[in-house]
């Protein structure tokens, strides 16, 4: 899903949110919050990633007249959550528990050779039967629940890179991590989701 704004529409928001325009606050509420909330649970449970969220937006109303325009307003808040999550962890103590290696999933590993080519290819099909499928919305909520299954780390940069069309650079400064853990991150939730779809125009089941 394609959650970009244009920067016309953006910038007219922005404006009017540093006017102090009610109805322009509710909108960017509605339009911003799903990716700030997939930064902050990236960093910290359900709970505390909604309150942090939460918070970050009463931030908002007074930091908005502080806002240059160095980078796009949604990058912006993102990095208010991650900072605002990363203090948080500071506080506590805390770090993000995340795995890096390389190593496939279990569910996986088998359809894969010692090289890291397929053993199984992939049997994926574009045909009516699919495209139908899509339109009634049986696959598009089976997508969303594996979405909702995968580990946050994952989910997260998925969403951020995907969804809201980062950068690889800006998804890496707000989530604080490599390059390469990144490509890590995005290659075993795209393994995940691929083999969902694979299953579900198989076998019609999620």
């Amino acid at each position: 899903m394609d959650t970009a704004v244009h920067p016309d529409i953006e910038g007219s928001l922005i404006e009017a949110l540093k006017q102090g325009d009610s109805t322009a606050y509710k909108q960017a509420v509605r339009d911003y919050s799903p990716g700030m909330l997939a930064v902050a649970r990236f960093y910290l449970d359900h709970s505390s990633a909604e309150e942090i969220v939460q918070d970050c937006w009463v931030t908002v109303i007074d930091a908005i007249h502080k806002f240059e325009g160095r980078s796009g307003l949604k990058t912006w808040l993102h990095r208010i959550v991650a900072n605002r999550c990363k203090n948080k962890l500071r506080s506590s103590k805390r770090e993000v528990a995340t795995d890096f290696s390389e190593g496939l999933e279990p569910e996986l590993a088998e359809r894969f050779n010692a090289t890291g080519r397929w053993e199984v290819p992939p049997k994926l099909q574009f045909h009516e039967s699919a495209d139908s499928l899509m339109e009634n919305g049986a696959l598009s909520d089976c997508l969303d629940k594996h979405l909702s299954a995968l580990p946050e780390t994952q989910r997260s940069a998925l969403m951020l890179y995907e969804a809201h069309q980062h950068k690889s650079e800006d998804v890496c400064n707000i989530l604080d991590v490599s390059a390469s853990n990144l490509r890590v991150l995005l290659h075993r939730a795209r393994q995940k989701i691929f083999l969902m779809v694979e299953t579900f125009q198989e076998t019609g089941e999620c």
